[in-house]
């Protein structure tokens, strides 16, 4: 019988993490395991993106606060479809293990994609707690970055044989580099400097918004050439529009919302730039790699691990507006650094980072754990 995987998310919508569920899902082979998706609240026709295999997909629609009626509604539904394996993600659905556990699965994973926020260095001793009570009902850890297995490790006291390390991987065919002309958007001696994500507090688009500005007064002979493209949605649109506008600058920007043409608009770009105050595994870092573009980046998590400072692009401080400036100031007056950098990106991305080894990492620790409670 084909093993049945149950993934379980907090909300399956447009990011990172669930872009690598996609990726991961639409490699796994069929004929391995069978696949289904709880969110604990809703879920989003970005689920739609899983089209290799029939993936069932169930929403809880979980309420804010501290009302168990969800975990009533999700034990009756483990109890109906019959995991043999639950894969919970991130803090938000940590507690869906103990929930596991009382619905008699016991092969079990969790996997840690990166901290919000609310939590940016994961040293809240409550969540904290959470994260060492339900320690023992999880058979595996799978971090998408060292900083996360090391954190894992140290401080939530996850014994090493508990820990894999798994990178995100990357569509290289999909994501490739600029072939021919700029698409539509700016003249061909322009530099576009473009990021993609969810416009949240934790991405930090207002600073790199404030860097662009900043160079722009200081250079304003450069506002010819400089162009600043931010595709995502969220609460920091307004504000990163209204900067802009205030600057009088909104005619040398682009910010058209989510969009879901991500592999022809990173074509547009010549410089990718992720201003995070932190990150897991930036799965738009992979891609813009894969695209061939150089990537500025802020030097937190596991950014350090994708972004090799003046290698395959370059690192600033989070929050740091004068030195996300002056990195941008480097790549517009040495359009070379581009061409270099971006062809070392290239060779990073498809060397390191490619789908089917993600993949077969995730089945061996699925098929590992599913061993030891056969």
């Amino acid at each position: 019988m084909i093993p049945h995987i149950v993934h379980i998310v907090h909300r399956f919508d447009t990011g990172g993490m669930e872009n690598g569920m996609v990726n991961l899902l639409n490699t796994l082979p069929p004929q391995r395991f069978r696949h289904s998706v709880i969110a604990l609240t809703d879920y989003s026709d970005f689920s739609q993106r899983i089209d290799a295999q029939r993936v069932d997909f169930y929403a809880l629609h979980r309420a804010p606060g501290h009302g168990l009626g969800w975990m009533v509604r999700l034990w009756k539904l483990m109890r109906q479809i019959k995991p043999d394996l639950v894969h919970t993600r991130n803090l938000a659905a940590l507690e869906a293990q103990f929930v596991a556990a009382a619905a008699g699965v016991r092969a079990t994973v969790h996997g840690e994609h990166g901290r919000d926020v609310f939590d940016l260095y994961g040293q809240n001793w409550k969540y904290n707690l959470l994260r060492r009570a339900a320690q023992p009902f999880v058979s595996n850890y799978i971090a998408v970055s060292k900083d996360l297995e090391t954190w894992l490790r140290l401080s939530i006291h996850v014994p090493p044989r508990k820990l894999h390390q798994i990178y995100s991987g990357v569509d290289s065919k999909k994501f490739h580099p600029r072939e021919g002309a700029r698409p539509e958007f700016a003249h061909s001696e322009s530099i576009v400097f473009g990021a993609v994500g969810r416009m949240v507090e934790v991405k930090d688009y207002p600073t790199l918004t404030r860097a662009f500005i900043q160079l722009m007064r200081q250079q304003p002979e450069r506002a010819a050439r400089a162009r600043l493209v931010i595709v995502g949605e969220g609460p920091a649109r307004a504000i990163c529009l209204e900067l802009l506008k205030s600057a009088g600058l909104a005619h040398l920007a682009w910010l058209p919302g989510e969009r879901h043409d991500i592999a022809e608009i990173m074509q547009v770009f010549d410089v990718f730039v992720l201003p995070s105050k932190n990150e897991g595994i930036s799965n738009t870092i992979l891609e813009a790699l894969a695209s061939g573009l150089p990537v500025i980046a802020t030097a937190v998590g596991g950014n350090i691990e994708l972004v090799e400072d003046g290698v395959n692009g370059a690192l600033v401080q989070a929050g740091d507006v004068a030195g996300m400036a002056r990195a941008l100031l480097s790549y517009l007056d040495t359009p070379a650094r581009i061409v270099e950098q971006g062809a070392h990106a290239r060779r990073h991305a498809e060397q390191r980072f490619g789908i089917p080894a993600m993949a077969e990492a995730y089945a061996t620790v699925y098929d590992q754990t599913l061993g030891r409670w056969r």
